[in-house]
């Protein structure tokens, strides 16, 4: 086997055992220091319960809504049974006027108002047609919208209920016409509309990959910060490759199997499965961790602090999430938010995600996430090497907070 180095050493170790070694030290240090071992095991295991037990409803139920009823009519009462017995709404209040309503509103006591105006009985039984206004609370987005497509879906009820009951009956039963156009939705991928898939979709490799970065940093940092990298790498004999890979294995481990674990959550447990190929989701997850970790020696070595690398960690992976494009589309922003989205291995990530877990996109579509996240891996992590390199052999950049 070859015996290159890039440490600057002699030796006669091979690679794997340089590996093993830098391996075995990590993990020697990860045992005796409690604090460090649980930032990559028990503390991300807890968020992810945590996340998994807060959005286990999958989608609202029984949101309160107030009812302001001013027709007071049986066709205005239909209304209110339609609305009662959808699952998602619940009657809270019936104020006697659309002011007391929008006061409940404000008061969060309800996400969304129903006004039936006075004479909209009277209204579709003479000219086949009434309004009912709906306001919902858009500061409250996901309950005010899931609000809002109930009550649309309970006002369609009961305007097919009417159009044979009330125009019929008034108008004869010519009078009931389908209407020209119609619009018929069909909800392409996750058809449950859960919001415990699509939010743990997206929260779930947040927390872990900003997690490993930060552990990473750590770890890369310590040994610039106590003046440690010489004996790391005489430990690992003087092999700068193999030793940064043996200290990346034991976190490279832990986080893949968290991220295995919480897609088989997500598909298998909680949702109807993978539409497309799990190899590729866990492929994914894998280039993902490798790539935060290959940044944050980037960090590290153009730091050379700790604290100043662990601050990058922080904004640059912290960040991630929302210029992901997960949540607001990027068409329309600003020329930073797509630069800083596009340079974000996560907004890869969460698109081959999304083409796997929930579209069952091709191999040729989502080769170019995976690509995407091989350059983030490789880039940043032969940059972070040879600068590494250099501050092994430069004691100036020893010894810094």
């Amino acid at each position: 086997m070859a015996t290159e180095r890039l440490g600057g050493a002699t030796g006669t170790a091979t690679s794997m055992q340089a590996l093993r070694a830098s391996l075995r030290r990590e993990c020697r240090f990860l045992r005796e220091n409690p604090w460090d071992l649980a930032l990559v095991t028990w503390i991300p295991w807890l968020l992810l319960i945590v996340m998994a037990w807060l959005f286990s409803g999958g989608v609202p139920r029984e949101l309160p809504i107030a009812v302001v009823d001013l027709d007071r009519s049986a066709t205005s009462r239909e209304l209110v049974r339609h609305l009662q017995a959808s699952p998602g709404l619940t009657v809270a209040e019936q104020p006697a006027s659309l002011p007391q309503a929008l006061s409940l509103a404000r008061a969060l006591k309800v996400y969304a108002v129903v006004l039936v105006p006075a004479g909209t009985s009277r209204d579709i039984q003479r000219g086949g047609s009434g309004t009912v206004f709906s306001y919902f609370n858009a500061s409250y987005q996901v309950a005010g919208q899931a609000a809002a497509r109930d009550i649309g879906s309970a006002v369609q009820a009961t305007t097919a209920k009417l159009a044979v009951a009330e125009v019929a009956l008034s108008r004869g039963p010519a009078s009931v016409r389908a209407a020209p156009v119609a619009v018929q939705a069909s909800v392409l991928f996750n058809p449950g509309r859960s919001y415990e898939q699509f939010l743990l979709g997206l929260l779930f490799p947040a927390i872990l990959h900003l997690a490993l970065c930060v552990a990473m940093v750590g770890a890369f940092g310590r040994e610039l910060r106590d003046a440690t990298i010489q004996p790391w790498l005489r430990d690992s004999h003087d092999r700068l490759l193999p030793a940064v890979l043996g200290k990346i294995a034991p976190y490279f481990v832990l986080f893949t199997v968290y991220g295995g674990a919480s897609l088989l959550w997500l598909a298998f447990i909680r949702g109807g499965g993978i539409a497309g190929a799990f190899v590729w989701l866990m492929l994914g997850q894998m280039l993902l961790y490798l790539a935060y970790a290959a940044i944050a020696l980037l960090f590290v070595a153009v730091t050379r602090n700790m604290i100043s690398a662990l601050s990058m960690a922080g904004l640059y992976a912290g960040t991630s999430l929302a210029f992901s494009a997960a949540t607001f589309p990027l068409q329309g922003a600003s020329w930073f938010t797509r630069l800083w989205s596009a340079l974000s291995p996560f907004t890869a990530y969460l698109r081959l995600q999304a083409q796997q877990l929930d579209m069952g996109s091709p191999l040729t579509v989502s080769a170019w996430p995976l690509a995407a996240l091989l350059l983030f891996v490789l880039i940043p992590g032969i940059v972070g090497i040879v600068l590494l390199r250099r501050e092994s052999r430069d004691p100036a950049a020893w010894g810094h907070r």
